[in-house]
């Protein structure tokens, strides 16, 4: 496993906001569905995350740091110091002999009659030593899933409860936040695929798409829609019905109204995950009458 700040790219003395702000980045770009001609793009993804997971945790990270656990995130077995050569100048540090007048190595007296030697490794490594030696395997961390939800501009807008399909198959029912943003990565914790020597479920993370709409064009937390204006209604002055994401609202506008007029709807754009909102901007677009020859004359009369 490499180094995690290598893998967010971060100086060891990034803080918090940092470190979130490299993850997203690298998410965005190393997700598999923008890397999908890339054999090894699940890995490289899988690797962030796993850096993340580390980094992003402040515990794990100070363990890290103290060299306490790996890049894996396992905790490191650091031997025992001062343990070299044992007698005779062989490595391996431990030297017994329990052989027939071949010494005595815990005194002349010979070694206790109720003495284990057992009971040494037990001390030093866990009761694994007195089943024969195995210690007890590290914990694997649970297999991790992703896949990418595509919503509707309405729904990221205002939050939706949406039935979805996992990568294994599994249907669940999940909450789309409201104001989520296009690109954001959500963990869905335990619902993902089982270890099969654990039984431990992994996460799955779900990033969202937002899907165009054809309507509206976005412009950070603002929205600008078109709206067709008839040429009797621009000239007049009276109501036209503009588009929002929750429905068509009415509204007045001004005689002699042209085509470069725009109206504000305060708090009709795009809400943020802290629920402030942006603004909705009408653009005027005046409809010409076809075949009008009242109009055609009017205006041959105005033009001389």
């Amino acid at each position: 496993m490499r180094d995690p700040y290598q893998i967010l790219g971060i100086a060891r003395s990034a803080d918090e906001a940092e470190i979130k702000k490299a993850y997203r980045r690298r998410a965005k770009d190393l997700h598999p569905d923008r890397n999908k001609d890339d054999p090894k793009a699940q890995d490289r993804f899988a690797e962030l995350n796993g850096a993340y997971e580390i980094l992003g945790d402040e515990a794990k990270r100070k363990q890290f740091d103290r060299g306490e656990i790996g890049a894996d995130g396992k905790p490191k077995f650091s031997g025992f110091e001062g343990m070299g050569a044992g007698r005779g100048g062989r490595p391996g540090g431990f030297e017994f002999n329990f052989g027939q007048g071949g010494g005595a190595p815990f005194g002349r007296g010979g070694p206790d009659p109720g003495f284990d030697p057992a009971d040494i490794f037990g001390s030093l490594f866990g009761d694994a030593a007195r089943r024969g030696g195995r210690a007890r395997p590290e914990p694997r961390p649970a297999p991790e899933q992703s896949f990418t939800l595509e919503v509707t501009l309405a729904e990221a807008n205002a939050g939706a409860g949406k039935r979805v399909k996992l990568p294994g198959g599994r249907e669940v029912e999940i909450t789309i936040p409201a104001g989520v943003a296009d690109g954001k990565t959500m963990r869905l914790r335990g619902l993902g695929q089982a270890d099969p020597h654990t039984g431990v479920s992994g996460d799955v993370m779900m990033t969202i798409r937002i899907r165009p709409d054809q309507r509206f064009v976005v412009d950070g937390r603002d929205l600008r829609v078109r709206v067709a204006v008839p040429l009797a209604v621009a000239v007049l002055g009276g109501p036209i019905h503009v588009p929002t994401l929750t429905g068509a609202v009415e509204m007045t506008i001004p005689p002699m109204t042209g085509t470069a007029r725009s109206f504000r709807l305060r708090g009709k754009g795009l809400r943020g995950e802290k629920g402030e909102a942006g603004d909705l901007f009408a653009e005027i677009d005046i409809e010409m009458p076809a075949g009008d020859a009242e109009l055609t004359a009017l205006m041959k009369a105005r033009a001389w």
